[in-house]
């Protein structure tokens, strides 16, 4: 079975950093494509980052040129580097792994203006 656990979320001031964390333990992530998605309150889930590998990604254009997603393969973990973030960006963000329909608890990002 696949499990997901996300860390680092917080609140943090408009314009500060956040990186975010998707531990896996069930499989091995290397080669497989990663996401973040968020939701916001009221919103409908959006996916925010994809990673297949370091020349495969994909971003959302909200968020282009200020997240990064990668991957460390040694330690089976994915991130999500945020930075100038903004209050638009506050939602739970969620790790998942298409491929077994697996998603993470979620973690909360504020951004407060």
């Amino acid at each position: 079975q696949v499990q997901l656990v996300e860390s680092g979320g917080g609140l943090v001031q408009a314009g500060g950093s956040l990186r975010l964390s998707c531990a896996a333990s069930g499989t091995i992530l290397s080669g497989l494509a990663m996401h973040w998605d968020r939701q916001a309150p009221g919103k409908q889930r959006d996916l925010v980052a994809r990673v297949i590998s370091r020349s495969s990604t994909y971003y959302a254009d909200s968020v282009k040129g200020r997240f990064t997603i990668s991957r460390d393969n040694a330690k089976n973990t994915v991130y999500l580097q945020m930075n100038s973030l903004k209050p638009e960006d506050t939602a739970v963000y969620l790790c998942n792994a298409p491929l077994f329909d697996a998603w993470g608890q979620g973690a909360q990002v504020t951004v407060s203006s």
